[in-house]
Formats: structure tokens, sequence, C-alpha cells
């Protein structure tokens, strides 16, 4: 596992010196609320996010949880070797800059059905202090290393994902500051209404997703929702997101759920 998280950062070090699928979504590509995808973005494809996560019905002045503005491009000019990598910058956190890179191969590249597999590491933070402050302001050198399988399922149910991940055991911790940085990720998506636009690229203008990470820390939780795509580069997002432990995901709103629109551009 230190082996692989050291290659990974160095990845992201690249990224930052040198400045496809439907559902290649958010920094690093996520499906819901979590990596939980075997998608990679493709190369020199430049993707944007703008990530929001706001409580409902709350009269509070804490109600949201940082927006996330994120940058991932692909890396690799390879059919059967692909790879990202991204930054993010969160608001309002103390430690807003983060990193993130994916090395994957796509479902039939190792044997005829095999299912796609990739490898990656985000929240890759700037700052080693403890995960919240004294305000509540979330940190994000959470160095979160995860495995992930993917596989298209039969009879038209969509594409079903599985992994586990570890970060970092001094920062990604339950409300008892005691580590909490090892456990599963599963994700779920299917498109619905397929199209072409002018130049033949069939896409799916929607798709529903859901996803789910283990663990009473900050990544913990998932949800339900969907996305509209205008075009085939052009996507929202929308749906709740449910937090397996409020206190520790969201200490700005300390909401049991928030509700997410996430916007996505490809260029």
């Amino acid at each position: 596992m230190k082996r692989l998280v050291a290659s990974l950062t160095a990845a992201t070090a690249i990224f930052v010196s040198i400045g496809a699928l439907d559902l290649a979504q958010a920094t690093p590509s996520t499906t819901y609320w979590t990596p939980a995808t075997t998608d990679v973005q493709a190369y020199k494809v430049v993707h944007i996010g703008i990530d929001n996560y706001f409580t409902l019905g709350r009269k509070n002045d804490r109600g949201s949880l940082p927006t996330d503005v994120g940058l991932t491009v692909g890396v690799l000019p390879y059919e059967k070797l692909q790879m990202e990598v991204g930054l993010d910058w969160q608001e309002a956190t103390t430690d807003p800059l983060s990193f993130n890179a994916k090395l994957g191969t796509p479902e039939g590249t190792l044997f005829d059905g095999s299912p796609a597999l990739n490898v990656g590491i985000f929240n890759v933070g700037t700052d080693r202090k403890v995960q919240v402050d004294e305000i509540g302001l979330l940190r994000t050198d959470f160095n979160i290393a995860h495995v992930m399988v993917g596989k298209t399922l039969p009879s038209n149910l969509g594409r079903l994902f599985a992994g586990v991940y570890h970060g970092n055991g001094k920062t990604l911790v339950n409300r008892d500051g005691k580590a909490k940085n090892n456990g599963y990720m599963v994700g779920w998506d299917k498109g619905v209404d397929k199209t072409k636009d002018k130049d033949g690229n069939e896409y799916s203008k929607w798709v529903f997703a859901a996803d789910w990470a283990s663990g009473k820390n900050a990544i913990g939780g998932g949800g339900v929702g969907i996305y509209h795509y205008f075009t085939k580069d052009i996507s929202l997002l929308t749906g709740p997101v449910w937090l397996n432990d409020p206190a520790v995901a969201s200490p700005n709103a300390n909401a049991k759920w928030v509700w997410t629109t996430q916007l996505d551009i490809n260029y």
C-alpha cells in the first residue's frame, strides 16, 4: 500500500509541474458521492466540475458542505491503459487544495469479458494537521488510496462497481479522533434515453447513479441521484446525500443529509 500511495502521489506531482465513457464526472472521476467507478478521463480531455452540497429547511448560518471546484485531465494516449490526474479547490476549508490521480484498464482488456480495474488516490491535501479545526472547517489531507473493480451487468441493468480504500490514519478519523481510515465503496449507474449529437456520437440523456462508502469518517455516506446530459460533454447531477456520521462528515452543517448539485463540463 505504501508503494501504491507513493507512486500515485508522484503522478499528481507530475501534473502540477506540467501544469471514453459517458460517465466520467467530478474530480476525481466519481459515481455520485464517492470515486466508486472505474471510469478514467480520456486522453487530453479536460474536465471541470463544480459540486455543491447544502441543507434544505434548516435555518442556520452553517448549512452547507464546502463547494468543490475541480479540474481533471487524461494523460495517457493508450486505449488499454488510461490515467487521469487532477486537483480540487474546496471552500470554505482550512486546507482548500488537494490532488488526485487514477490509473486503470477498461473492461475486456485483460481477457475477453474481464472487468475494468483501477487504482487511485484522492484528497491528497497540503496541510498535515487534524481533520477538523476549532471552528469545524474541514481539512483535506486524507490521502485516500483505493482499488476498484467494475463490470457491465447483463440484461441492460447498468454497471456495478466495488472496491476498498485506505486513508491517512491521522486525519481520516471518527468523532473520537480515532483512526477510521479503512473501508469499502460500492457504486452503480445506468444510462437511459440514448441519443446522438450532430457528429454521430452516442450518449445517454439521463443517467441514474448511486453509491456508498463505509466508515464513520469524512467520506462515509452515499446517495442516489440522476444526471441530465444537455450535450455529450455537459451534464448536471442532482439528488440527496446521506452521511454515516454527520458530526464528522459535515461539521459545518451537522446535517444527517444534504442535497447536491454537480455541474460537469468536458472539453
